[in-house]
């Protein structure tokens, strides 16, 4: 029997009633929106606006109309910087920044576009102060992930916040590791834009997103991809309003589906009640392998200053190697290597080598995490 505690890649199980959703709109919907008024496309139409507007209840945010469904964070990630910045522009980002930014930024870099890192220590907590020294005449944009993908641990947003409404910069926020783990107030945060993916801490199917935008953020942002959108059939001009503006083509519909039956079961949970069960376990899993002499947490090893992501460094064997004793003899599922940040190893110390990394779900249990730890404590000795 296998323990899964690799859900900062993809939560598994899913939400109940997301299979059921999606399989409901395969073989008894089928309809597109947008483009017909039948009975069918009506029905689709309605649970699309249904998700956008328990995605607004979620974050905390005022309009389902600037809801933009994507395939996932990266591409919402990816239409916020190639959408906004321009040769010349500077953008400033954490430390610990996923692929979905480094990369993206590295593109543009070869345009013209500069970025600077703010910096945090080898725990991995940023130090808001960072910022202000970085903020440049043509600084353009920050961003910054809320907790980090390798360690765990939450970005200072609410400073961060308070420097960006000064300088009047647009805050920009990667919740692709705390949506639906941890409370995020789009209105509080005072963001521009918010990038999450269904799959993760919201508990739907991969292969769907969501990209929220601030009314003065979306006029300046220029979409990525143009097409047909069902409105404004006559015209060859991108429609002027959202969320047509950003959603050319066909939406990915079985995956709304989902998505909003995911939605549900989040909002019907309350993110403060998953957010406890995911620190309780994580404090626990911390406890049981406290005082291993033959492993390194990276980050700060407090549960609660991060969401549920624990990552071991294995100090007298190949990492690669401990995970895959993990799974061979124990039944424990994990992620191995540079989990697609390498600029969070080199601020954590673990790079080139990597971590072996353990993320819990709200599904996970107390036993399987007591059987993670003494695994653990077995390989470490």
């Amino acid at each position: 029997m296998s323990i899964y505690l690799d859900n900062a890649a993809t939560s598994f199980p899913k939400a109940p009633g997301v299979a059921k959703a999606m399989i409901n709109y395969i073989g008894g919907v089928g309809a597109n929106i947008g483009r017909a008024s039948y009975p069918a496309a009506a029905e689709a139409a309605r649970t699309a606006f249904s998700a956008r507007q328990k995605l607004c209840e979620l974050f905390h945010f005022d309009d389902p109309l600037r809801v933009v469904f994507t395939p996932g964070a990266t591409a919402a990630l990816n239409q916020v910087l190639k959408g906004f910045l321009s040769d010349g522009d500077h953008v400033v980002v954490g430390p610990l920044e996923h692929n979905a930014v480094m990369r993206p930024l590295r593109q543009l870099n070869k345009r013209g576009v500069s970025f600077s890192r703010m910096a945090a220590d080898e725990r991995g907590v940023i130090d808001p102060a960072s910022l202000k020294p970085l903020l440049a005449p043509n600084t353009k944009l920050v961003l910054v992930s809320h907790a980090s993908n390798v360690c765990g641990t939450l970005a200072p947003v609410e400073e961060l916040s308070k420097i960006c409404r000064e300088r009047g910069i647009p805050l920009v926020l990667d919740a692709a590791q705390t949506a639906g783990h941890h409370p995020v107030d789009f209105k509080a945060l005072s963001l521009s834009a918010l990038c999450v993916p269904a799959h993760k801490g919201l508990l739907g199917p991969q292969g769907a997103g969501a990209l929220l935008l601030s009314e003065s953020f979306a006029e300046k942002l220029e979409p990525l991809v143009s097409g047909g959108t069902g409105s404004m059939s006559d015209s060859e001009e991108l429609p002027p309003y959202l969320p047509d503006r950003f959603e050319a083509g066909t939406l990915n519909l079985p995956g709304i589906y989902g998505f909003d039956a995911a939605l549900s079961f989040v909002l019907e949970q309350g993110v403060d009640n998953l957010r406890a069960h995911e620190i309780s376990l994580t404090d626990r899993f911390l406890k049981g392998i406290a005082g291993l002499n033959g492993v390194r947490v990276a980050g700060t090893g407090d549960a609660s200053k991060g969401v549920g992501v624990v990552s071991l460094d294995f100090l007298h064997r190949d990492n690669a190697d401990a995970a895959y004793a993990l799974e061979r003899d124990y039944g424990v599922l994990t992620r191995c290597g540079l989990h697609c940040a390498p600029s969070a190893h080199k601020t954590l110390g673990t790079f080139p080598r990597g971590t072996v990394r353990f993320s819990v779900s709200p599904f996970t249990t107390e036993a399987e995490i007591n059987a993670a730890a003494a695994a653990v404590r077995a390989l470490a000795e």
